[in-house]
């Protein structure tokens, strides 16, 4: 029996820790850094150094490791061990606070978009003193930042707490209009819901696509799919359930809180919910699970597949991004409230939001681009690439009722929108709709478009950045009013011309309709199908300026990113047509030949003793036909992507294996998986669909 509150953080150097282990002058002073953003004195920070050392190697730790989140798309960690020569060659432990809040590894070998050359390798990791440490393997992990020597960000956790700030400043200044003077921070908030796979090892380790590109390049559909939604919320398997509650109560321990576990549509997909908290603290936990996820799956056996697409014909998997605003004496931003100011407060907020969204989709769309995720947007099992808005009927009524001066009703009563009062309505007071990339679900938004795999750094800093920016357009227009006896008149005259101009992003329907794609294009909605269409608007000017104007990128910066983002996308499509290429060429066309041979033998066999052998022809023929197209295909792609990799312009390049080699890919796929569907299950080298999600 779990015994949760007390295993609960227990790996993790948290307030309950600091409190018992740090002096009282100590604890109150890296508060102070904590909640300020200040630097801590040497002083201070050599004690906070030393209580930490102590208290891992309690919990086992013999290292420490500076743990950051390179443009990879994964955390990085080098490892340095608190041994230190004492007097007589003996070895002492020891650890500095220089230690703790600096390190050096070498910047070169990450991705840096032209910031740094391979020659210069220097860059520094600085602690993050928001987000806590904790021991895992032996190591004391201490989450950093990780810029270059020359001070451009090379990581994704940067610019998500420099967002933060901006956030914070602009709220703060906002919400003074509206009588909150005891608010001195406001935090963004994400609680990241993650889906995930999981299948047998031995089937994994068969297949060398899911090993080297997390998805499955070929595979015919099974008889049985998700058609009946038998999965969804079934009863967990005993290896499943096994492993999830392993896997919370290792996650507990790491101060995550691992709130909700079930299976999801597709079969052995499955997700977990943690509760929300500090978007800065949720995305290192978040990062945290996913590693946490694939070292317990492989304890039992199994692998946990984090790609957003790893099995064609059946729902690929996202993050649900749950993001909301808190103030630091307990107001979540995103409620409705139930007095008239704290009502025009929310719709004010809310109005800015839609004008955010509206004015910035190309950046609310880039932030969950992937080439993994190309292949799960737009499907019916995830939003489509057009970012719209989900606010619901009530809602969406009280706003009309602003834009027209009109009149709110409910069944119970009804509300004059006008100068005195805004009306007080429940929360879910209307259905979900999980078709829509950014809907309102009560008391916060949910970004449904990021990918599994995704780091939630990038979208919540330029959510975070979007928002900062109309609050603070929002602030400079109505702060001449504040107090004033016509100060809800300028907040009404604002949100009906906010409205007036921005309500097209809201769309409560059904996005994975055709139909909406054709409203979408007449209502002058930008749709960026793939990364290709949507990245390069990472450097419009418009978004280079609130970016700029909040210090979240420099110009230098964000081209770097957009360059990092468009060379993973070619790199990633070239590495998935190599493996088809390879897997091609050594497994499934010599099986397929091999099988042709043995039906011709057959056939010869037959002939020999005067029956005739129809069928085995047939198939014969079918087979011969569809191999020699197989071969010809193999043929183009290596010729595709050989012309690829000539190509030095990165988004030229990305277009190329977007529009050519992906559309050779797709003409492979279909080739084989006939093939598949014609051969014998003993004769196919690689396991199928069916065998590898019913098999767990």
């Amino acid at each position: 029996m779990v015994n949760i509150p007390e295993i609960f953080g227990c790996n993790v150097f948290n307030e309950t820790v600091m409190k018992s282990r740090l002096p009282k002058n100590v604890y109150k002073n890296l508060r102070h850094t904590m909640e300020k953003g200040e630097p801590l004195d040497t002083a201070t920070a050599d004690v906070v150094a030393n209580a930490m050392k102590d208290w891992a190697i309690e919990k086992g730790a013999t290292h420490y490791t500076h743990w950051f989140q390179p443009m990879t798309g994964s955390t990085a960690e080098k490892h340095d061990s608190f041994i230190s020569v004492g007097s007589n060659g003996t070895a002492i432990m020891e650890f500095s606070g220089k230690a703790l809040i600096k390190g050096e590894p070498d910047a070169s070998s990450f991705p840096s978009g032209g910031l740094r050359r391979t020659s210069s390798a220097r860059g520094y990791t600085a602690w993050d003193p928001t987000s806590y440490c904790f021991v895992k393997g032996g190591s004391l992990y201490i989450p950093t930042v990780f810029v270059s020597y020359t001070g451009e960000t090379l990581d994704k956790k940067t610019p998500l707490l420099r967002s933060m700030d901006a956030l914070s400043k602009t709220a703060v200044r906002f919400l003074k209009m509206f009588g909150n003077e005891n608010v001195t921070r406001v935090t963004s908030t994400v609680g990241a819901e993650q889906e995930y796979f999981i299948i047998s090892k031995d089937k994994y380790d068969q297949r060398e696509d899911l090993v080297l590109t997390g998805r499955t390049l070929f595979g015919a559909k099974p008889p049985k799919g998700q058609e009946l939604d038998d999965q969804y919320f079934a009863n967990l398997k005993p290896k499943i359930a096994s492993y999830m509650a392993e896997l919370d109560e290792e996650l507990w321990k790491l101060g995550i809180y691992s709130k909700t576990k079930h299976n999801e549509v597709a079969p052995a997909q499955h997700e977990m919910a943690p509760i929300f908290t500090t978007s800065n603290l949720g995305t290192d936990q978040n990062e945290l699970a996913m590693e946490v996820m694939e070292k317990i799956a492989l304890k039992h056996g199994l692998v946990c597949l984090l790609h957003e697409k790893p099995f064609e014909g059946v729902n690929g998997s996202g993050k649900h991004n749950n993001w909301s605003m808190s103030t630091n004496d307990g107001q979540n931003l995103l409620d409705p409230g139930d007095t008239p100011m704290e009502n025009l407060q929310f719709l004010t907020i809310l109005c800015a939001l839609i004008k955010g969204v509206d004015e910035y989709a190309d950046l609310m769309r880039l932030s969950a681009a992937s080439a993994g995720n190309d292949h799960r947007l737009g499907a019916d099992e995830a939003p489509p690439a057009i970012i719209s808005m989900f606010l619901g009927e009530e809602l969406d009524a009280v706003l009309k009722a602003i834009e027209e001066d009109g009149v709110y009703k409910t069944e119970a009563k009804s509300f004059e929108i006008g100068v005195n009062a805004l009306p007080s309505f429940p929360k879910d007071s209307t259905d979900r709709n999980r078709t829509s990339p950014f809907a309102f679900t009560g008391n916060r938004f949910e970004f449904r478009m990021v990918g599994s795999s995704d780091n939630i750094a990038c979208p919540n800093a330029l959510l975070n950045t979007i928002v900062a920016e109309e609050l603070s357009q929002f602030t400079d227009i109505l702060e001449p009013f504040a107090g004033k006896d016509n100060f809800e008149l300028k907040v009404k005259e604002l949100l009906k011309d906010v409205l007036k101009k921005h309500r097209r992003i809201i769309f409560n329907g059904d996005g994975y309709s055709p139909e909406w794609v054709k409203e979408a294009e007449r209502r002058g909605l930008p749709n960026y199908p793939s990364v290709v269409d949507c990245m390069p608007h990472y450097t419009d000017e418009k978004n280079l300026r609130i970016l700029r104007k909040f210090g979240i990128y420099n110009r230098s910066e964000l081209t770097a990113r957009t360059e990092i983002h468009l060379e993973k996308y070619s790199k990633t499509r070239r590495i998935e047509a190599r493996t088809m290429i390879e897997m091609a060429r050594k497994q499934l066309l010599p099986a397929t030949l091999e099988y042709i041979d043995k039906l011709c033998s057959s056939i010869a066999t037959k002939n020999q003793i005067g029956i005739t052998a129809k069928t085995e022809k047939q198939i014969a023929a079918k087979l011969t036909d569809l191999a020699d197209k197989f071969y010809e295909s193999i043929y183009r792609l290596e010729n595709q992507v050989a012309s690829a990799c000539k190509i030095s312009n990165v988004q030229q390049q990305a277009e190329y294996f977007h529009d050519y080699v992906l559309s050779e890919m797709n003409i492979m796929r279909e080739i084989a998986d006939e093939i598949e569907i014609n051969m014998p299950l003993s004769c196919w080298p690689i396991p199928t669909y069916s065998e590898i999600i019913y098999n767990v």
